[in-house]
């Protein structure tokens, strides 16, 4: 059903006009990769459905949780059937538990799912999953299907979805979800199919990639637990149903795969932490909780995440020297560890010592230049110590390295007010209105520019490339429409 939703939300923007799927006969899709739908086609689409939720959804700019996203996932997709590896993520600000993938490889998971998978192999399995509907191109397949007989049904599909999508709803995304039941009982056949075909192709990408496939079934029998007993079940399960056969399925194939000893990461421990403590309304029980944890301890994984988590606990509860002490700890078992770093230099600006995050991180982009959570916490050192000009100076060298990430953009255009440069202000700003579809205030926003540049003496190169620009804006606004 995700497939579909993905669909009708790029048919309402109007990447590809839905009277058109209906007048051309289209070939078969039974080799799944037949030319119904062209990869660069699925690659537009997964962009307009990307720039929707950017402006739609509340998400989460954490560094280090978007580059441990985009690490696990590339780690999978370079074990799966993908063709196309061009990938964009987007982790969206929500508790509840839920993943999607977009035609064009737009993979997306919210927050919640880092708290409700409790190991990597688990999260890794939701991610397997969702690689496998994007690289057996169900998006296209769904299109021969609906050619088949399907389009009033999609059609009605289309009008619910677009209520809810324009709803006064807390989250954009959650607002996808709601008009799932309302799919026909063809549809919803055609998506189980999708499932199935997910979870067996999934599970082999897992094993691939060295992830335990018996997680898989782990995760979907603490679904099924938690759909049996709450009162609403999670967003998730509305997308992806889990029954009993499924997890019997998934247990089954896992006893297939050869024998194979499988270890948890410290790391995934370490971004679950994080996300714990970012929604954990009750700060002073987060500490009492983490330090239960970790006296009753048994493994050295299990000391180091919880004394992580003890630490993180500290921080949010404003106890900056506890959590700089229980950090310490693990700094000095792992030095260069990039999370650990992170963290403590964003512990010393968090207590008014930015000096010392700015001292302590150059060393470590010393040892690893460009890193993007390292060069984000320098940032903010250098912002808190009102160094606004360097900071910009950062960010703008960062985003020729990132030039597709929208909230780096956002950043990059608040330091530069802040650092008196009202004309990069506004190309900031063109930068991201672009990622997030608004062309009208992208192009807006350069003409801006233009002005406060021919105020200070606007020079031929500087004209030139801002003209560019605007051409470029209107090429991309015309492209879009048609």
């Amino acid at each position: 059903m995700r497939y579909w939703l993905s669909l009708v939300l790029v048919i309402t923007s109007g990447s590809i006009p839905l009277f058109s799927l209906a007048q051309n006969s289209l070939p078969s899709l039974g080799d799944r990769i037949s030319g119904t739908v062209s990869l660069d086609q699925e690659y537009a689409m997964g962009q307009g459905l990307l720039r929707s939720l950017r402006r739609s959804a509340p998400t989460i700019s954490d560094a280090l949780l978007n580059e441990y996203l985009e690490s696990v996932t590339y780690r999978l997709a370079s074990r799966s059937q993908l063709q196309d590896h061009r990938l964009s993520f987007v982790i969206i600000d929500s508790e509840e538990l839920n993943a999607f993938a977009s035609p064009g490889g737009v993979i997306g998971v919210n927050s919640g799912l880092f708290i409700n998978a409790q190991s990597e192999a688990e999260f890794a399995s939701v991610m397997a999953h969702e690689i496998a509907h994007v690289s057996q191109r169900h998006f296209a397949r769904g299109v021969d299907e609906a050619q088949a007989g399907r389009l009033p049904q999609l059609a009605t599909m289309m009008a619910a979805i677009v209520v809810m999508v324009t709803s006064d709803t807390e989250h954009g995304a959650a607002a996808l979800t709601a008009a799932q039941g309302r799919a026909v009982d063809n549809q919803l056949r055609f998506s189980r199919s999708n499932e199935a075909e997910a979870d067996r192709i999934g599970q082999d990408t897992m094993f691939d990639a060295g992830f335990d496939p018996n997680a898989m079934s782990a995760l979907f029998e603490r679904l099924v637990a938690i759909n049996r007993y709450g009162r609403r079940p999670p967003e998730f399960l509305l997308s992806h149903p889990v029954t009993e056969s499924r997890v019997a399925d998934a247990r089954g194939r896992a006893s297939r795969y050869p024998e194979k000893s499988f270890g948890d990461n410290l790391e995934y421990l370490i971004m679950r932490a994080r996300v714990i403590g970012h929604y954990a309304e009750d700060k002073e029980r987060l500490v009492g909780d983490f330090q239960q944890a970790l006296d009753e301890s048994d493994t050295e994984l299990q000391l180091d995440s919880n004394r992580y988590g003890l630490a993180v606990a500290y921080w949010e509860d404003e106890q900056f020297a506890k959590a700089a002490e229980n950090l310490a700890v693990l700094l000095e078992k792992e030095p260069n560890r990039i999370s650990y770093a992170v963290t403590r230099a964003e512990i010393l600006t968090s207590q008014n010592e930015p000096n010392l995050s700015i001292n302590f991180l150059r060393r470590h982009l010393d040892i690893n230049p460009d890193n993007h959570p390292l060069t984000m916490a320098f940032a903010d050192a250098l912002i808190e110590a009102r160094d606004y000009q360097q900071a910009a100076t950062v960010l703008e060298g960062h985003a020729l390295l990132r030039p597709n990430d929208f909230s780096l953009w956002f950043r990059i255009a608040e330091i530069q007010g802040q650092a008196g440069d009202i004309s990069k202000v506004h190309q900031a700003r063109s930068e991201y209105f672009m990622l997030i579809g608004d062309y009208r205030s992208a192009r807006d926003q350069l003409q801006f520019a233009l002005r406060v540049e021919a105020e200070n003496g606007i020079t031929a190169a500087t004209e030139a490339r801002l003209r560019q620009k605007i051409r470029n804006i209107e090429t991309s606004q015309q492209q879009a429409r048609n």
